[in-house]
């Protein structure tokens, strides 16, 4: 006699109209992620693919639209956001770097739409984020002069609660080719908390320890990125480690998550590593999402050297 078998026939497959949208399950970082490699959708849309994964160090990268992953993420579950949007500024004209003339053009990410169509993006991401920032938690964004009145105004409509404007002096900013501006050495850098009723954190006493015992002020002199930070490669907008060693360390706690919503090279990824924080990291771009997941390994591979702790984690 043929054996039993307790084997069910299976189920159809409910169409993806019906299906409700993919819910990532909670892990370390209280951030949602997928189990397999991407999230569908009710239309079946695939929105987001997670590109570089170190669970033991709460490290990870996904590749997708920003504002579709973070209107699907937890609420409530990022401590810090540092955001580097576009600037707008490719739009065909020159610069200057490394002594030579070159096009300011980045990429499509960064063409200017117009100044309507810019600030709805600006209030759309500042909103998604928003959202999953727990109720005392803040973000930092950074910005030139083309965007970063947009941002602040943006932030005032939402609620957030801006804290202070960091000016972030370049020593070594490029010189100005048309000669018909000032010399462009600044960016500002927007602090602000979720909303009027969040308690953020501010380390006030290791800030004042950095700066020899006096009160820390708003301009801060730091240079550009220097070459050993682009060795695996260059973003356009990078910026330097020690800047958001600076704002990490004086926003969060250890363990906390950091959140980057445009990733880029992942600059605040390795500051984050170096620091004992979670990260996670968002960007559009393969080519970006591969240099960022170079300069993670590497700063991990730095941190386990020095910590027997860590080493069998990363051997594993």
């Amino acid at each position: 006699m043929p054996k039993k078998t307790n084997n069910k026939p299976k189920s159809k497959a409910k169409s993806s109209k019906k299906a409700k949208p993919y819910i990532f399950p909670e892990n370390s970082l209280n951030f949602y992620i997928s189990e397999e490699t991407a999230s569908y959708g009710i239309d079946g849309k695939k929105y987001f693919t997670l590109y570089y994964d170190n669970p033991e160090l709460s490290v990870r990268l996904l590749k997708g639209n920003c504002i579709e992953i973070l209107n699907r993420a937890r609420e409530n579950s990022v401590d810090m956001i540092f955001a580097d949007p576009p600037y707008f500024l490719s739009n065909g004209g020159i610069t200057c770097h490394a002594g030579k003339m070159v096009s300011v053009n980045k990429g499509k990410w960064d063409k200017s739409k117009g100044a309507e169509e810019n600030h709805k993006f600006t209030l759309d991401w500042l909103k998604a984020c928003q959202r999953v920032l727990k109720p005392n938690g803040t973000i930092w964004v950074s910005g030139t002069t083309h965007i970063i009145y947009s941002v602040g105004f943006a932030m005032q409509e939402l609620g957030y609660k801006i804290l202070n404007d960091i000016i972030w002096y370049k020593r070594n900013a490029p010189p100005n080719l048309s000669c018909r501006y000032f010399t462009h050495s600044t960016e500002i850098v927007l602090w602000a908390a979720k909303n009027a009723k969040s308690k953020h954190y501010f380390d006030y006493k290791l800030m004042k320890k950095t700066n020899n015992g006096k009160q820390m002020r708003n301009v801060w002199e730091l240079s550009a990125p220097q070459a050993e930070e682009k060795k695996f490669g260059k973003h356009p907008t990078q910026k330097p480690v020690e800047l958001l060693k600076r704002i990490i360390s004086a926003s969060t706690k250890e363990g906390d998550l950091v959140l980057d919503p445009f990733c880029g090279s992942s600059t605040t990824g390795v500051a984050a590593v170096l620091l004992n924080r979670k990260y996670v990291g968002i960007d559009l771009e393969d080519e970006y999402l591969h240099l960022s997941k170079k300069r993670l390994e590497e700063a991990i591979m730095n941190k386990t050297a020095t910590m027997p702790a860590l080493k069998k984690v990363a051997s594993r």
